[in-house]
Protein backbone atom coordinates (compact mmCIF):
# COMPACT_ATOMS: atom_id res chain seq x y z
CA UNK A 1 0.00 0.00 0.00
CA UNK A 2 1.28 3.65 -1.27
CA UNK A 3 1.88 5.59 2.20
CA UNK A 4 -1.51 7.56 1.10
CA UNK A 5 -3.58 4.98 0.79
CA UNK A 6 -2.28 3.38 4.94
CA UNK A 7 -3.25 6.70 6.03
CA UNK A 8 -6.76 6.80 4.48
CA UNK A 9 -6.94 3.05 6.02
CA UNK A 10 -5.63 5.13 9.53
CA UNK A 11 -7.99 7.40 9.61
CA UNK A 12 -10.77 5.45 8.97
CA UNK A 13 -9.96 2.67 11.37
CA UNK A 14 -9.71 0.16 8.58
CA UNK A 15 -6.07 -0.65 9.63
CA UNK A 16 -3.72 -0.25 12.55
CA UNK A 17 -0.54 1.52 12.32
CA UNK A 18 0.58 -1.56 14.77
CA UNK A 19 -1.10 -4.31 11.59
CA UNK A 20 0.42 -2.44 8.94
CA UNK A 21 4.14 -2.35 10.67
CA UNK A 22 3.83 -5.96 11.88
CA UNK A 23 3.83 -7.03 8.28
CA UNK A 24 6.25 -5.37 7.08
CA UNK A 25 8.43 -6.30 9.86
CA UNK A 26 7.39 -9.78 8.64
CA UNK A 27 8.02 -8.89 4.98
CA UNK A 28 11.42 -7.52 6.02
CA UNK A 29 13.18 -11.02 7.92
CA UNK A 30 11.66 -13.08 4.67
CA UNK A 31 13.50 -11.26 2.25
CA UNK A 32 15.37 -8.32 2.78
CA UNK A 33 18.43 -10.47 4.12
CA UNK A 34 18.24 -12.11 0.21
CA UNK A 35 19.24 -8.48 -0.80
CA UNK A 36 21.40 -6.90 2.02
CA UNK A 37 19.01 -4.19 2.31
CA UNK A 38 19.40 -3.14 6.02
CA UNK A 39 22.40 -2.43 8.22
CA UNK A 40 19.94 -1.93 11.49
CA UNK A 41 16.06 -3.15 11.88
CA UNK A 42 14.54 -1.88 15.28
CA UNK A 43 11.35 -3.66 15.80
CA UNK A 44 11.12 -3.07 18.95
CA UNK A 45 11.23 0.68 18.44
CA UNK A 46 8.98 0.30 15.53
CA UNK A 47 6.27 -0.91 16.98
CA UNK A 48 6.67 1.64 19.72
CA UNK A 49 5.78 3.83 17.61
CA UNK A 50 3.18 2.30 15.89
CA UNK A 51 1.35 1.67 18.84
CA UNK A 52 1.58 5.65 19.46
CA UNK A 53 0.67 6.51 16.21
CA UNK A 54 -2.62 3.94 16.89
CA UNK A 55 -3.35 6.11 19.61
CA UNK A 56 -3.26 9.28 17.83
CA UNK A 57 -5.32 8.31 14.98
CA UNK A 58 -8.09 6.86 17.97
CA UNK A 59 -7.92 10.18 19.54
CA UNK A 60 -8.25 11.69 15.93
CA UNK A 61 -5.25 13.57 16.46
CA UNK A 62 -2.48 11.98 13.86
CA UNK A 63 0.75 14.57 13.68
CA UNK A 64 0.96 14.83 10.43
CA UNK A 65 -0.34 13.23 6.73
CA UNK A 66 2.54 10.22 7.22
CA UNK A 67 1.75 9.48 10.98
CA UNK A 68 1.96 5.79 11.61
CA UNK A 69 3.85 5.05 8.03
CA UNK A 70 6.47 2.61 8.15
CA UNK A 71 9.51 4.78 6.95
CA UNK A 72 13.57 3.65 6.57
CA UNK A 73 16.50 6.23 7.29
CA UNK A 74 19.67 5.86 4.67
CA UNK A 75 22.40 4.35 6.79
CA UNK A 76 24.76 7.72 6.71
CA UNK A 77 22.62 9.67 9.10
CA UNK A 78 21.74 9.77 12.78
CA UNK A 79 19.25 8.30 14.22
CA UNK A 80 19.07 8.92 18.26
CA UNK A 81 19.91 6.03 20.01
CA UNK A 82 20.97 4.40 16.74
CA UNK A 83 25.02 3.46 15.59
CA UNK A 84 26.13 5.58 12.92
CA UNK A 85 28.72 3.93 11.29
CA UNK A 86 28.19 5.14 7.48
CA UNK A 87 29.22 2.12 6.17
CA UNK A 88 32.86 2.02 7.56
CA UNK A 89 34.78 -0.11 10.00
CA UNK A 90 36.51 2.98 10.75
CA UNK A 91 33.48 4.29 12.76
CA UNK A 92 32.69 3.00 16.51
CA UNK A 93 29.04 2.09 16.77
CA UNK A 94 28.09 4.15 19.50
CA UNK A 95 24.84 5.18 20.10
CA UNK A 96 24.30 8.94 18.06
CA UNK A 97 23.22 11.94 19.83
CA UNK A 98 23.16 14.55 17.94
CA UNK A 99 19.69 13.25 15.25
CA UNK A 100 19.92 14.57 11.33
CA UNK A 101 17.61 17.32 10.75
CA UNK A 102 15.66 15.52 8.04
CA UNK A 103 15.63 12.86 10.76
CA UNK A 104 13.99 14.67 13.30
CA UNK A 105 11.55 16.39 11.35
CA UNK A 106 10.34 12.67 10.21
CA UNK A 107 9.99 11.81 14.00
CA UNK A 108 7.47 14.99 14.86
CA UNK A 109 5.57 13.46 11.63
CA UNK A 110 5.49 10.67 13.69
CA UNK A 111 6.34 8.03 11.12
CA UNK A 112 7.62 4.91 12.39
CA UNK A 113 11.16 4.23 11.46
CA UNK A 114 11.75 0.65 10.85
CA UNK A 115 16.14 0.52 10.69
CA UNK A 116 18.71 1.74 8.40
CA UNK A 117 19.20 1.21 4.74
CA UNK A 118 22.70 0.16 2.95
CA UNK A 119 24.59 1.92 1.61
CA UNK A 120 28.78 2.55 0.34
CA UNK A 121 31.29 3.75 2.80
CA UNK A 122 30.81 7.56 3.53
CA UNK A 123 28.35 7.52 0.43
CA UNK A 124 31.40 7.75 -1.76
CA UNK A 125 30.13 5.89 -4.85
CA UNK A 126 27.30 5.14 -7.12
CA UNK A 127 27.12 1.65 -5.89
CA UNK A 128 26.34 0.10 -2.37
CA UNK A 129 28.80 -1.92 -0.87
CA UNK A 130 30.96 -1.65 1.69
CA UNK A 131 33.72 -3.45 4.04
CA UNK A 132 31.10 -3.04 6.91
CA UNK A 133 27.67 -4.59 5.06
CA UNK A 134 29.08 -5.99 2.53
CA UNK A 135 27.05 -6.46 -1.09
CA UNK A 136 23.81 -5.02 -1.88
CA UNK A 137 22.45 -7.02 -4.01
CA UNK A 138 19.26 -5.67 -6.72
CA UNK A 139 15.49 -7.37 -7.01
CA UNK A 140 15.08 -7.86 -10.11
CA UNK A 141 18.56 -9.77 -10.55
CA UNK A 142 20.91 -10.11 -7.37
CA UNK A 143 23.82 -11.09 -9.35
CA UNK A 144 23.04 -7.22 -10.44
CA UNK A 145 23.61 -4.21 -8.35
CA UNK A 146 20.75 -1.51 -7.32
CA UNK A 147 23.46 1.47 -7.77
CA UNK A 148 23.63 3.92 -5.09
CA UNK A 149 24.57 5.19 -2.80
CA UNK A 150 21.04 5.12 -1.38
CA UNK A 151 20.80 1.55 -3.36
CA UNK A 152 19.47 0.08 0.42
CA UNK A 153 17.14 2.50 0.12
CA UNK A 154 15.66 1.91 -3.04
CA UNK A 155 15.96 -1.71 -2.59
CA UNK A 156 13.28 -1.51 0.52
CA UNK A 157 11.11 1.09 -2.20
CA UNK A 158 11.43 -1.59 -4.70
CA UNK A 159 10.60 -4.65 -2.24
CA UNK A 160 7.50 -3.02 -0.26
CA UNK A 161 9.87 -2.62 3.14
CA UNK A 162 7.74 0.16 3.67
CA UNK A 163 6.34 2.81 1.69
CA UNK A 164 8.56 5.80 2.74
CA UNK A 165 12.24 5.97 2.12
CA UNK A 166 14.98 8.46 3.22
CA UNK A 167 17.93 9.01 0.24
CA UNK A 168 20.57 11.46 -0.37
CA UNK A 169 21.74 12.87 -3.85
CA UNK A 170 25.79 14.27 -4.22
CA UNK A 171 26.14 12.88 -7.34
CA UNK A 172 23.28 10.91 -8.56
CA UNK A 173 22.41 8.30 -5.52
CA UNK A 174 18.69 9.01 -5.26
CA UNK A 175 18.28 9.13 -9.11
CA UNK A 176 20.77 6.14 -9.68
CA UNK A 177 19.44 3.38 -7.86
CA UNK A 178 16.15 4.61 -8.47
CA UNK A 179 16.31 3.91 -12.04
CA UNK A 180 18.25 0.75 -11.10
CA UNK A 181 15.38 -0.54 -9.25
CA UNK A 182 12.46 0.69 -10.81
CA UNK A 183 11.36 3.35 -8.22
CA UNK A 184 10.50 6.89 -8.09
CA UNK A 185 13.03 9.45 -6.35
CA UNK A 186 13.61 12.81 -6.51
CA UNK A 187 16.08 15.63 -5.58
CA UNK A 188 15.37 18.24 -4.74
CA UNK A 189 16.72 22.11 -5.21
CA UNK A 190 19.76 22.58 -2.69
CA UNK A 191 18.73 23.69 0.57
CA UNK A 192 15.03 22.73 -0.15
CA UNK A 193 15.57 19.97 2.33
CA UNK A 194 17.60 21.48 5.25
CA UNK A 195 20.87 19.40 5.99
CA UNK A 196 22.44 18.67 9.27
CA UNK A 197 25.16 18.09 9.70
CA UNK A 198 26.36 18.66 6.12
CA UNK A 199 27.72 16.32 4.23
CA UNK A 200 31.16 15.98 3.51
CA UNK A 201 30.52 16.47 0.20
CA UNK A 202 28.92 20.00 0.77
CA UNK A 203 26.79 21.99 -1.79
CA UNK A 204 26.03 18.84 -4.61
CA UNK A 205 24.62 16.92 -1.84
CA UNK A 206 20.62 16.82 -1.53
CA UNK A 207 18.37 14.72 1.03
CA UNK A 208 15.09 13.59 -0.66
CA UNK A 209 12.29 10.66 -0.95
CA UNK A 210 12.98 7.75 -2.49
CA UNK A 211 9.38 5.77 -3.07
CA UNK A 212 7.25 3.47 -5.27
CA UNK A 213 4.53 6.71 -6.29
CA UNK A 214 5.18 9.91 -7.32
CA UNK A 215 2.54 10.92 -5.14
CA UNK A 216 4.10 9.61 -2.11
CA UNK A 217 7.55 11.12 -2.75
CA UNK A 218 5.72 14.62 -2.73
CA UNK A 219 3.92 13.73 0.62
CA UNK A 220 7.55 13.12 1.78
CA UNK A 221 8.78 16.37 0.51
CA UNK A 222 6.70 18.17 2.44
CA UNK A 223 7.72 16.88 5.95
CA UNK A 224 11.57 16.69 4.68
CA UNK A 225 11.60 20.26 3.86
CA UNK A 226 10.41 21.77 7.09
CA UNK A 227 12.66 24.05 8.63
CA UNK A 228 15.85 23.66 11.07
CA UNK A 229 17.71 26.52 12.72
CA UNK A 230 20.71 24.00 12.41
CA UNK A 231 21.59 24.57 8.59
CA UNK A 232 22.50 28.15 7.33
CA UNK A 233 21.95 26.90 3.67
CA UNK A 234 18.68 26.44 3.56
CA UNK A 235 16.24 27.75 1.74
CA UNK A 236 13.65 30.04 3.32
CA UNK A 237 10.58 27.55 4.28
CA UNK A 238 7.75 28.15 2.17
CA UNK A 239 5.53 25.70 3.12
CA UNK A 240 4.40 24.64 -0.04
CA UNK A 241 2.44 21.92 -0.63
CA UNK A 242 4.05 19.39 -3.48
CA UNK A 243 0.51 17.81 -3.68
CA UNK A 244 -1.05 20.53 -5.22
CA UNK A 245 -0.94 20.60 -8.88
CA UNK A 246 0.91 17.08 -9.30
CA UNK A 247 -2.07 15.91 -11.41
CA UNK A 248 -2.40 18.81 -13.94
CA UNK A 249 -0.66 16.15 -16.52
CA UNK A 250 1.36 17.26 -19.48
CA UNK A 251 -0.51 19.33 -21.84
CA UNK A 252 1.33 22.09 -23.12
CA UNK A 253 4.65 21.38 -21.05
CA UNK A 254 7.43 22.00 -23.40
CA UNK A 255 10.15 19.63 -22.75
CA UNK A 256 13.37 19.53 -23.83
CA UNK A 257 14.78 15.83 -25.02
CA UNK A 258 18.00 15.11 -24.44
CA UNK A 259 19.18 11.37 -25.27
CA UNK A 260 22.90 11.56 -24.90
CA UNK A 261 23.13 14.97 -22.84
CA UNK A 262 25.16 16.48 -26.25
CA UNK A 263 27.56 13.17 -27.24
CA UNK A 264 28.79 13.04 -23.63
CA UNK A 265 26.87 9.43 -23.44
CA UNK A 266 26.42 6.29 -25.21
CA UNK A 267 23.28 4.65 -24.57
CA UNK A 268 22.89 0.72 -24.07
CA UNK A 269 20.07 0.10 -27.09
CA UNK A 270 17.42 -1.08 -24.56
CA UNK A 271 17.86 2.12 -23.08
CA UNK A 272 17.81 4.28 -26.16
CA UNK A 273 14.50 2.45 -26.85
CA UNK A 274 12.45 2.70 -23.48
CA UNK A 275 13.48 6.18 -22.97
CA UNK A 276 12.51 7.21 -26.66
CA UNK A 277 8.83 5.64 -25.88
CA UNK A 278 8.45 7.08 -22.65
CA UNK A 279 9.20 11.02 -24.50
CA UNK A 280 6.56 10.02 -26.78
CA UNK A 281 4.37 8.88 -24.39
CA UNK A 282 4.51 12.14 -22.81
CA UNK A 283 4.58 13.69 -26.39
CA UNK A 284 0.97 11.90 -26.53
CA UNK A 285 -0.52 13.34 -23.58
CA UNK A 286 -0.10 16.43 -24.72
CA UNK A 287 3.76 17.75 -24.08
CA UNK A 288 5.38 19.61 -26.45
CA UNK A 289 9.06 17.75 -26.71
CA UNK A 290 11.69 18.88 -28.79
CA UNK A 291 15.38 17.20 -29.24
CA UNK A 292 17.81 19.30 -27.89
CA UNK A 293 20.52 19.29 -25.97
CA UNK A 294 21.68 21.97 -23.70
CA UNK A 295 25.28 24.00 -24.27
CA UNK A 296 26.85 22.73 -21.19
CA UNK A 297 30.42 23.19 -20.60
CA UNK A 298 32.93 20.23 -20.50
CA UNK A 299 32.40 19.60 -16.85
CA UNK A 300 33.39 15.80 -16.01
CA UNK A 301 36.69 17.34 -14.63
CA UNK A 302 35.71 19.87 -12.72
CA UNK A 303 33.13 17.14 -11.05
CA UNK A 304 35.91 14.83 -10.30
CA UNK A 305 37.76 17.93 -8.76
CA UNK A 306 35.17 18.66 -6.34
CA UNK A 307 34.64 14.93 -5.53
CA UNK A 308 37.90 13.93 -4.53
CA UNK A 309 38.80 17.03 -2.66
CA UNK A 310 35.71 16.08 -0.70
CA UNK A 311 36.96 12.51 0.06
CA UNK A 312 40.31 13.74 0.68
CA UNK A 313 39.08 16.34 3.42
CA UNK A 314 37.20 13.68 4.57
CA UNK A 315 39.76 11.01 4.69
CA UNK A 316 41.87 13.28 6.77
CA UNK A 317 39.35 13.11 9.43
CA UNK A 318 39.35 9.65 9.88
CA UNK A 319 41.78 7.40 12.05
CA UNK A 320 45.33 7.62 10.35
CA UNK A 321 46.14 4.47 11.95
CA UNK A 322 43.17 2.48 10.60
CA UNK A 323 42.64 3.84 7.13
CA UNK A 324 44.06 0.30 5.90
CA UNK A 325 40.30 -0.93 6.69
CA UNK A 326 38.55 1.84 4.46
CA UNK A 327 37.27 0.44 0.84
CA UNK A 328 40.24 0.93 -1.17
CA UNK A 329 37.98 2.64 -3.91
CA UNK A 330 37.40 5.38 -1.57
CA UNK A 331 41.22 5.44 -0.66
CA UNK A 332 42.02 5.95 -4.20
CA UNK A 333 39.30 9.02 -5.16
CA UNK A 334 41.22 10.60 -1.90
CA UNK A 335 44.25 10.14 -3.21
CA UNK A 336 43.39 11.85 -6.21
CA UNK A 337 41.83 14.52 -4.20
CA UNK A 338 44.86 15.22 -2.14
CA UNK A 339 46.67 16.10 -6.24
CA UNK A 340 44.10 19.02 -6.36
CA UNK A 341 45.02 22.82 -5.48
CA UNK A 342 43.10 25.51 -3.97
CA UNK A 343 43.19 27.06 -7.79
CA UNK A 344 42.19 23.95 -9.05
CA UNK A 345 38.94 23.88 -6.90
CA UNK A 346 38.41 27.29 -7.77
CA UNK A 347 38.64 26.96 -11.52
CA UNK A 348 36.02 23.48 -11.09
CA UNK A 349 33.39 26.18 -9.00
CA UNK A 350 33.94 28.63 -11.94
CA UNK A 351 32.86 25.87 -14.83
CA UNK A 352 30.57 25.51 -12.01
CA UNK A 353 28.90 28.38 -12.29
CA UNK A 354 28.69 28.41 -16.33
CA UNK A 355 26.79 25.56 -16.09
CA UNK A 356 24.09 27.07 -14.14
CA UNK A 357 23.76 29.84 -15.85
CA UNK A 358 23.48 27.59 -19.33
CA UNK A 359 21.02 25.52 -18.06
CA UNK A 360 19.27 29.15 -16.97
CA UNK A 361 18.89 29.84 -20.47
CA UNK A 362 18.37 26.71 -21.73
CA UNK A 363 14.80 26.59 -18.99
CA UNK A 364 13.52 29.51 -20.37
CA UNK A 365 12.61 28.09 -23.65
CA UNK A 366 11.57 24.54 -21.70
CA UNK A 367 9.60 23.85 -18.61
CA UNK A 368 11.68 20.91 -18.09
CA UNK A 369 14.86 18.55 -19.45
CA UNK A 370 14.31 15.27 -19.84
CA UNK A 371 17.20 12.86 -20.60
CA UNK A 372 17.56 8.91 -19.27
CA UNK A 373 18.69 8.73 -15.83
CA UNK A 374 21.18 5.74 -16.63
CA UNK A 375 23.21 4.84 -19.74
CA UNK A 376 22.46 1.26 -19.21
CA UNK A 377 20.71 -1.25 -16.98
CA UNK A 378 22.38 -2.35 -13.93
CA UNK A 379 25.62 -4.53 -13.72
CA UNK A 380 27.15 -6.79 -12.07
CA UNK A 381 26.99 -6.29 -8.26
CA UNK A 382 30.00 -5.51 -6.49
CA UNK A 383 32.29 -3.77 -8.96
CA UNK A 384 33.05 -0.28 -9.41
CA UNK A 385 33.25 0.13 -12.88
CA UNK A 386 30.78 -1.14 -15.56
CA UNK A 387 32.92 -1.76 -18.51
CA UNK A 388 36.82 -2.15 -19.01
CA UNK A 389 38.45 1.69 -19.41
CA UNK A 390 36.63 3.09 -17.08
CA UNK A 391 38.26 5.66 -14.43
CA UNK A 392 35.91 6.23 -11.80
CA UNK A 393 32.34 5.25 -11.21
CA UNK A 394 31.27 8.72 -12.96
CA UNK A 395 32.23 7.57 -15.88
CA UNK A 396 28.94 5.37 -16.08
CA UNK A 397 26.38 7.98 -14.84
CA UNK A 398 26.76 10.55 -16.92
CA UNK A 399 23.52 12.21 -16.38
CA UNK A 400 22.80 12.40 -13.01
CA UNK A 401 25.90 14.75 -11.53
CA UNK A 402 25.72 17.17 -13.82
CA UNK A 403 22.61 18.29 -11.59
CA UNK A 404 24.09 18.19 -8.93
CA UNK A 405 26.36 20.88 -9.77
CA UNK A 406 23.97 23.16 -10.52
CA UNK A 407 21.77 22.23 -7.95
CA UNK A 408 18.77 21.67 -10.06
CA UNK A 409 15.80 19.70 -8.66
CA UNK A 410 16.02 16.26 -10.71
CA UNK A 411 14.13 13.06 -10.52
CA UNK A 412 13.79 9.56 -11.79
CA UNK A 413 10.51 7.80 -12.99
CA UNK A 414 10.63 4.16 -14.12
CA UNK A 415 10.30 3.78 -17.30
CA UNK A 416 9.84 0.16 -18.76
CA UNK A 417 12.61 -2.51 -18.62
CA UNK A 418 15.23 -3.49 -20.98
CA UNK A 419 15.29 -6.81 -22.79
CA UNK A 420 16.86 -8.84 -19.98
CA UNK A 421 14.46 -7.95 -17.07
CA UNK A 422 16.25 -5.12 -16.10
CA UNK A 423 14.72 -1.49 -15.30
CA UNK A 424 15.10 1.85 -16.95
CA UNK A 425 14.53 4.98 -15.80
CA UNK A 426 13.29 8.65 -17.11
CA UNK A 427 15.47 11.67 -16.15
CA UNK A 428 13.43 14.95 -15.67
CA UNK A 429 15.23 17.81 -14.75
CA UNK A 430 13.38 21.51 -13.85
CA UNK A 431 14.29 25.16 -13.24
CA UNK A 432 15.66 25.93 -9.99
CA UNK A 433 12.94 26.35 -7.21
CA UNK A 434 10.35 24.23 -9.48
CA UNK A 435 9.94 20.94 -8.20
CA UNK A 436 6.27 21.39 -8.66
CA UNK A 437 7.15 21.07 -12.53
CA UNK A 438 9.44 17.99 -12.06
CA UNK A 439 6.65 16.34 -10.07
CA UNK A 440 3.66 17.38 -11.92
CA UNK A 441 5.68 15.86 -15.41
CA UNK A 442 6.67 12.72 -13.02
CA UNK A 443 3.42 11.95 -12.17
CA UNK A 444 2.06 12.41 -15.57
CA UNK A 445 3.85 9.73 -17.13
CA UNK A 446 3.34 7.81 -13.96
CA UNK A 447 -0.21 7.78 -14.64
CA UNK A 448 -0.29 6.91 -18.18
CA UNK A 449 1.99 3.87 -17.60
CA UNK A 450 2.15 2.51 -14.28
CA UNK A 451 5.17 0.74 -12.67
CA UNK A 452 5.76 -2.60 -12.28
CA UNK A 453 7.68 -4.25 -9.08
CA UNK A 454 8.95 -7.55 -8.58
CA UNK A 455 7.88 -10.65 -7.37
CA UNK A 456 9.54 -11.65 -3.92
CA UNK A 457 7.25 -15.13 -3.77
Amino acid sequence: MTAEALVAAFAGRRLSPVEATKAVLARIERHAPTFNTFTLVDADRALDQARAAELRYGAGTPLSAIDGVPTTIKGLSGVLGWPNQRGSRLIDPVPTTDEASWVARLREAGVVMLGLTTSPEFGWKGLTDSPLTGITRNPWNPERTPGGSSGGAAVAAACGFGPLHQGSDGAGSIRIPAAFTGVFGIKATFGRVPSYPSSAFRTVSHTGPITRTVRDGALMLNILQRPDHRDPTALPFGGTDWLDGIEAGARDVRIGYSPTLGGRAKLHPDVRARVDAAVKTLAAIGAKVEEVDPDLPDHADSMLVMWSAAAAKLESMLPQDRLHLADPGFRAMAAIGRRQSTNDWLAADAVRIAMGRAMGAFLQRFDVLVTPTMPIPAFKAGQDLSEPGQATWMDWSPFSYPFNMTRQPAASVPCGFASDGLPVGLHIVGRMYDEAMVLRVARAYEHAMPPVFPKLG
